[in-house]
């Protein structure tokens, strides 16, 4: 006999209580929106932040510097202060309608109907299998969010001497929760020709923790069982060599949370690989919004929040029943790897922070980028040196002057690769 499905309505439903969920639903509270319910799985919300110990958040959009754990606190006494109802342990597990999502909570089964979604479900480390490293299966191994979950939420001992896979911002996130745990980084490896967060992030931690970086190097065998004892590793061409090491982190590499799009049919863009969406953060559903790092692999914790609080105005609109409109496809060019927001109507006004943001898959001189819309320049300017992992801004000024009949939009990097 099958469990009995509880039927309610809200105007606004979220999925996902991280600072882009939070922010959305406490702009929408303070805006009027009505009921507005955020569903979380986890059994605390504040997303990324609540684990991630290191400071640095806060300072977009709040205006201050503050530690993870601070700043999701913030965030979600901000929602509760403002009215919105958090369910914890809740798991939208698939649509029944265009705005309709069945949910498993610790209440039961659930249908909710919404007035509009926002799905801020956010983005994930891909795991050693999704890499497809090969070897044994030996503990001591972690993705960053996995790592820090362990040291700070579980007070887990981790081990005594850590190799870390990728060279990004995040990477030397995993390098201040390993120096938090007791654990000495033996190297940063990274398959790209070059670290990928800031000078000023690469050189303080090299002269602090004392660690080489391993630049064009691939990981191709895990050692050991039951623990790891070694990573080997081959740099180019060159011949294989070990690392000992017993912990090994993967970090970077992410991919939207978007089983939950996928399910609902939303189109997903081919270069972010999460819901394509207009300026006002609407997908391919109308009434279906996204917001944060499902968007947008992976921005940081403040951006994802003013995400949430620029997705008030479209879902506000569309509450208020302003009619949908057939948005122009925003496509790049490689070795530029995606756009957000992806899609363009000069009706639905500008994107969140009046930019778009931009990746690369490769390192790129300063040079000129260039939008176009078939034969016409809507729009050239100059770009300093792009950097895989490093969001670029383009101002979204092109988009006044655009053809909402015309074809797709490109946008391409002139200048050549470089280091």
């Amino acid at each position: 006999m099958s469990a009995q499905r509880r039927c309610r309505s809200v105007d606004v439903l979220v999925v996902g209580a991280g600072p882009a969920g939070l922010a959305a639903a406490t702009a929408l509270r303070r805006s009027g929106a009505g009921q507005v319910e955020v569903l979380e799985r986890e059994q605390a919300a504040g997303g990324i932040p609540r684990h991630s110990h290191h400071t640095g958040y806060g300072l977009r959009d709040l205006h201050r510097v503050m530690a993870g754990p601070a700043y999701a606190r913030h965030h979600v006494e901000l929602a509760e202060r403002a009215g919105v109802v958090l369910q914890l342990g809740a798991t939208a597990t698939g649509w029944a309608g265009p705005r309709v999502l069945d949910v498993t909570s610790p209440a039961g089964l659930e249908r909710i109907e919404a007035g509009a979604v926002v799905l801020a479900t956010g983005a994930r480390e891909r795991p050693r299998s999704a890499r497809l490293v090969p070897g044994t299966r030996p503990a001591g191994v972690y993705t960053t969010g996995q790592l820090q979950q362990a040291v700070y939420l579980k007070q887990q001992p981790i081990g005594r001497r850590a190799v870390i896979v990728g060279a990004e911002h995040v990477s030397f996130s995993a390098v201040l929760t390993l120096h938090h745990a007791g654990v000495p980084v033996a190297a940063m490896i990274t398959d790209l020709p070059g670290a990928q967060t800031y000078l000023a992030f690469r050189l303080g931690a090299g002269l602090r923790y004392r660690f080489p970086i391993h630049v064009e190097t691939a990981v191709t065998r895990l050692l050991g069982s039951p623990r790891l004892t070694g990573v080997e590793v081959r740099t180019g061409a060159g011949p294989a060599r070990t690392i000992e090491a017993d912990t090994i982190v993967f970090t970077g590499n992410w991919i939207p949370d978007h089983e939950l799009a996928r399910r609902g049919g939303l189109f997903l863009d081919p270069g972010t690989r999460g819901p394509a969406v207009d300026t006002t953060l609407q997908t391919s559903v109308p009434g279906v919004f996204g917001a944060g790092n499902l968007l947008h692999p992976v921005e940081t914790a403040d951006v994802a929040s003013l995400d949430g609080r620029a997705v008030a105005r479209g879902v506000l609109a569309f509450l208020g029943g302003e009619p949908g409109r057939p948005a122009v496809p925003v496509t790049v060019d490689p070795p530029l790897e995606w756009i957000a927001p992806n899609r363009v109507h000069p009706a639905a006004g500008r994107p969140p922070r009046d930019r778009f943001v931009l990746r690369t898959r490769a390192f790129l001189a300063p040079g000129v980028l260039t939008v176009s819309q078939g034969e016409r320049v809507l729009f050239r300017t100059r770009h300093r040196r792009l950097v895989p992992n490093r969001s670029v801004y383009l101002d979204a000024g092109w988009c006044d002057h655009l053809d909402p009949d015309g074809p797709a939009v490109r946008v391409a990097a002139a200048g050549p690769g470089d280091r």
